[in-house]
């Protein structure tokens, strides 16, 4: 979906069309950006960004409240459109999913043709417009997805993947972020093509076991299915401060209902975790982690707490003031032992 938090906004009020909108917190607390429209973006307003710093990039800037329950909502009126189609959806988050439409309920043979009707019905059923990446397999889809928004189609076919991938900037390869596409350019590789002169064992020694990821997609191979259901790889609770903390008393105890609330989590998953992560976002928004894998898995909040309190006294808690604190835990178990890999699920604190 294009900006869907926002357009959703511009959409259920006609008074904000055309104009710049931001979804998020208070520029006046901690707020921070959720969505912008894409009037917003043309000042480099961006998710994530404290709603401050945009402010101050565009002082007419509008702040709207996140309303969670009508984006839920909408998605699943859009997901129903999704399933008209094909079984195979992954979604993942409220805006964007993976279809895999190989074999289709309307049996039609051409998937940009699918995308088309996909694109048409959401606009006509919501009001709102979205942008599909069609090729063979989940990465080029994805980078076909952001080529032409908004309300853009885009198809990477077998034929051109290979070049198109080796004229790709690196820093817009999905999966790549920042910290690698800088790390990346200082080793000279700039583009898709540069990537793929990389043995892989020179890119699992220099990046461990996501340099195999980073060989494959520089080649346009990616075999990852889609998922019907997505198991998570990691659950964690995080919030932003009102104001500034640096009582270590008082983050204990915070932590310890964090820890609750990603236990109770972690239960209904019917699985445990190997690791405990802690994660503190200094004053100057410096952030760091801290983590510990003890010799036995964990599940009950008060392993978890004790965990990350002691991780927590081994920071800068006290001398430096804290905005943000977050528990995640990580490496989980199934039945039988065995270990799963998936998404990693940040929740929402209410």
């Amino acid at each position: 979906m294009d900006a869907f938090y926002a357009s959703v906004e511009q959409r259920d009020e006609p008074a904000l069309r055309g104009k710049p909108v931001v979804v998020g917190g208070s520029p006046q607390g901690r707020g921070v950006v959720a969505a912008a429209s894409y009037e917003a973006r043309k000042f480099g307003i961006k998710s994530a960004m404290p709603a401050a710093h945009a402010l101050r990039l565009c002082p007419d800037i509008i702040f709207i409240r996140p309303r969670f329950d009508i984006y839920k909502s909408v998605s699943l009126e859009i997901r129903e459109i999704f399933h008209e189609y094909t079984d195979l959806v992954e979604p993942l988050s409220l805006d964007e999913a993976y279809l895999d439409v190989t074999q289709n309920k309307p049996d039609n043979p051409s998937a940009t043709h699918i995308a088309r009707e996909i694109k048409q019905k959401i606009k006509t059923k919501t009001g709102l417009t979205a942008s599909a990446g069609v090729s063979y397999n989940k990465f080029l889809a994805k980078i076909a997805s952001d080529l032409r928004k908004p309300d853009g189609l885009a198809l990477i076919t077998p034929e051109k993947a290979l070049d198109f991938i080796s004229r790709l900037p690196i820093g817009k390869f999905h999966g790549i972020g920042k910290a690698t596409e800088a790390k990346m350019h200082r080793l000279g590789i700039q583009n898709g093509g540069d990537l793929r002169s990389w043995s892989k064992w020179d890119l699992n020694k220099i990046f461990g076991k996501v340099g195999t990821f980073y060989y494959n997609i520089a080649r346009a191979t990616d075999d990852r299915p889609v998922r019907t259901e997505r198991i998570p790889k990691s659950i964690g609770k995080e919030k932003t401060f009102e104001e500034d903390v640096d009582s270590i008393e008082w983050l204990s105890g915070f932590i310890t209902t964090l820890s609750k609330k990603v236990a109770d989590r972690l239960s209904k998953e019917v699985t445990q975790a190997r690791t405990v992560t802690l994660k503190l976002r200094y004053d100057n928004f410096e952030s760091i982690t801290r983590s510990f894998t003890p010799g036995h898995p964990i599940s009950n909040a008060e392993e978890i707490a004790e965990i990350a309190i002691r991780l927590l006294e081994e920071t800068e808690v006290g001398d430096r003031k804290v905005r943000l604190a977050g528990v995640t835990v990580s490496g989980f178990l199934r039945e039988g032992g065995s270990s799963e890999e998936g998404q990693q699920m940040m929740l929402p604190l209410e």
